[in-house]
């Protein structure tokens, strides 16, 4: 137990909801890797719907508080105090909306919490570029918001500090990269192994896995005119794709309109991500157009996976190197990408040495989570000082 005299620090995150996405996937671990007496983290979240993890929320003594509607700010505002009102006082409102967190760190400012921080999660550059007159006025306004009521700016690479907070990030003080790391555990561990056999696929196959939410930023049409490619140099392949979303009905059909039906495999969202990737999968693929940093990447390269990813995700995810983790141009043909994914085959590393690597560097749960901590509480000192 954690010392009476001292209370733990309260801590409020906001989030779309907690699925398993990997910013949600990352919260959950850092939430059972904490010591939760010193520490104690609610979730804030945009729906009334219940979601995958809000079960195992509410068995490590953390709440889930639904604040719909975020397209009505008024209504969303009155409700968001209500909460703090209710469930606080926080000492840190920790936002993961991106843009969005501007008018939340406003509300938190105008609340009395003392530290606020919005945090970067994705590279939105490329959608930024193309908004239009309403949506740049949005983006601007959320900016400076989030530039004057920010205590803290976080985000999980280079590319997503420069997408939310600016060109100048480098030179403010307040800006920092926090690697979000995965929980190696799943990795080391036994678990309950998930044979092929279940997944109605072919021993001797060729396992192509793809991890992410059905949306545009995932590229799934590419990967499957990529799909078309392999099919005809190695017909024993099957595609694995773990996730779901609203494209989901729109690439299962193109998959039929291809005659791939045979060999793709929609499993839709699951728990075990880990075991497939350590006992099905046997080449992960991400041609995403942008990332933040992708956490099922680094997951990927702590099961050992040869990892063949599109050059839009900042080299910052290559924990194993080449020739293990490749990144390859969107504007390279299908078939390159393919020739990379079958030449993989050649590669010879052991999965544990993989595992190794990840266990030493920044992408390690125990690191990030160390760091969250140090944060929080240098950032709570220097509002004291600044108090006395």
């Amino acid at each position: 137990m954690g010392n009476p005299q001292q209370r733990s620090i309260r801590v409020l995150h906001i989030v779309g909801g907690m699925n398993r996405g990997g910013v949600e996937t990352w919260l959950m671990q850092v939430l059972r890797t904490i010591d939760r007496d010193k520490l104690q983290m609610d979730f804030l979240v945009h729906t009334l719907k219940p979601c995958p993890y809000d079960e195992e929320v509410r068995a490590l003594g953390s709440q889930i508080l639904p604040c719909p509607r975020p397209d009505r700010p008024w209504s969303y505002a009155h409700r968001f105090n209500q909460l703090l009102g209710q469930h606080g006082p926080y000492d840190i409102v920790h936002s993961h909306v991106h843009h969005y967190s501007g008018f939340i760190l406003k509300l938190a400012y105008q609340a009395g919490v003392p530290v606020r921080i919005a945090h970067s999660h994705n590279d939105t550059s490329v959608l930024q570029a193309r908004a239009g007159l309403v949506r740049r006025c949005y983006l601007m306004l959320m900016g400076l918001w989030i530039k004057h009521y920010a205590t803290v700016k976080l985000a999980c690479s280079m590319p997503a500090a420069l997408a939310l907070f600016g060109p100048a990030w480098k030179q403010d003080a307040q800006c920092q990269i926090l690697y979000c790391g995965v929980d190696l555990s799943s990795f080391q561990a036994a678990g309950v192994k998930v044979s092929r056999q279940q997944l109605g696929i072919d021993a001797g196959a060729l396992v192509v896995g793809h991890v992410g939410r059905f949306s545009e930023q995932k590229n799934h049409r590419f990967l499957i005119t990529v799909a078309q490619e392999i099919i005809l140099r190695e017909p024993n392949t099957i595609f694995l794709l773990i996730g779901d979303g609203e494209l989901r009905p729109a690439i299962e059909q193109q998959v039929i309109q291809a005659g791939l039906e045979k060999v793709f495999v929609f499993t839709g969202e699951r728990p075990d991500v880990a075991q497939l990737m350590m006992h099905v999968i046997n080449v992960f693929l991400l041609p995403s157009f942008h990332e933040g940093l992708p956490v099922a990447a680094i997951e990927a390269q702590a099961a050992g996976l040869p990892c063949i990813l599109s050059s839009q995700i900042t080299p910052e995810i290559n924990i194993i190197k080449q020739p293990f983790v490749q990144q390859l141009s969107l504007s390279k043909s299908a078939l390159v990408w393919a020739e990379a994914i079958l030449k993989t085959r050649e590669l010879k590393m052991s999965r544990s040495e993989m595992t190794k690597h990840v266990e030493n560097s920044q992408f390690n749960i125990k690191h990030s989570v160390e760091r969250l901590k140090i944060t929080y509480e240098s950032a709570l000192s220097t509002i004291n000082q600044q108090a006395q």
